[in-house]
């Protein structure tokens, strides 16, 4: 008996062998390049020459020192608020009218989430040709029913471009959130349901009081994977407008691209990501906080 449980014991140390590959992997991929990243973030290394000297903390102190980081900054929060506010509320009005006994629930569910499948720049070519101004579908639409679509251009006007592009990002991400605030709300408890409507509840009042407490943490999850979304937001801005018109889509990872790529200044971009990064961590915890202790008061 003992030896078959030392032989127990050694196969499950060796078990452990397994987890090699996928830590090297981690190490080499994910572990040294942000660790080279804190590095060059005190240096002045251009991406090209690596004789470079090391600076400090000067790239940190130009970052809050150009005007236009800050404005990405603000673009990337409106962007964020954005895409939380309209991906989350469509979501769950869909998911909600999918739970109750409608038809074809199975094809707008699978239409709902086919956009989840492109990849960024195929969505972003879509699109462009969508708010295309003259020629696009809106415009022509437009045309259709007697307007002037010649003048429908929300990638060229200043005050909407960052709106524009921002939807696109809730159309991507609409059947995601759909499905899993579908999945929460096929957990709850159809006997507590009836309860309230014994009681006099109206929906309304089923959702505010039972639906809603009862999904909590899918509402954290979806939220958090939103505002990720949004924080890291870069494919769109350069796809479909390149920052622009003027600095109106840039965000902080686009920022971040044109000083490292553009500008040819690694190190200041390095720091840039560095700041970024922290930022991201600590918005994200912060809400994970914050929602937390609301599910546990619910």
């Amino acid at each position: 008996m003992k030896k078959k449980r030392d032989k127990a014991l050694v196969f499950s140390n060796k078990m452990y062998l397994f987890l090699i590959p996928a830590l090297s992997f981690f190490l080499i991929l994910w572990v040294y390049p942000v660790l080279q990243l804190f590095y060059y973030s005190v240096t002045n290394f251009n991406g090209i020459d690596y004789n470079y000297d090391f600076v400090g903390l000067k790239n940190y102190i130009k970052i809050f020192e150009n005007g236009s980081v800050i404005n990405s900054i603000g673009n990337t929060l409106i962007y964020t608020l954005v895409v939380v506010v309209l991906s989350n509320v469509l979501g769950l009005a869909a998911a909600m009218a999918l739970n109750t006994k409608i038809h074809f629930k199975g094809l707008f569910r699978t239409t709902a989430y086919f956009p989840a499948l492109f990849s960024a720049i195929v969505v972003g070519f879509i699109w462009t040709y969508v708010y295309m101004p003259s020629s696009g579908m809106i415009a022509s639409l437009i045309s259709l029913f007697g307007g002037d679509g010649s003048t429908f251009n929300p990638l060229g006007d200043f005050n909407v471009a960052l709106f524009a592009i921002a939807l696109v990002e809730v159309w991507k991400s609409f059947g995601t959130t759909m499905i899993i605030y579908l999945a929460g709300l096929q957990t709850v408890d159809e006997s507590l349901l009836e309860a309230g409507r014994i009681d006099g509840c109206t929906e309304w009042q089923l959702m505010r009081k039972v639906k809603l407490p009862l999904i909590s943490s899918t509402i954290t999850i979806n939220v958090i994977l939103n505002v990720i979304a949004g924080l890291k937001a870069f494919d769109y801005s350069f796809i479909m407008t390149n920052g622009g018109p003027g600095k109106s889509t840039k965000t902080l990872m686009f920022q971040i691209y044109e000083i490292a790529f553009t500008d040819q200044k690694m190190g200041r971009a390095s720091a840039f990501s560095v700041v970024s990064f922290l930022v991201i961590i600590a918005i994200t915890v912060a809400m994970l906080f914050i929602m937390n202790k609301r599910e546990v008061e619910l």
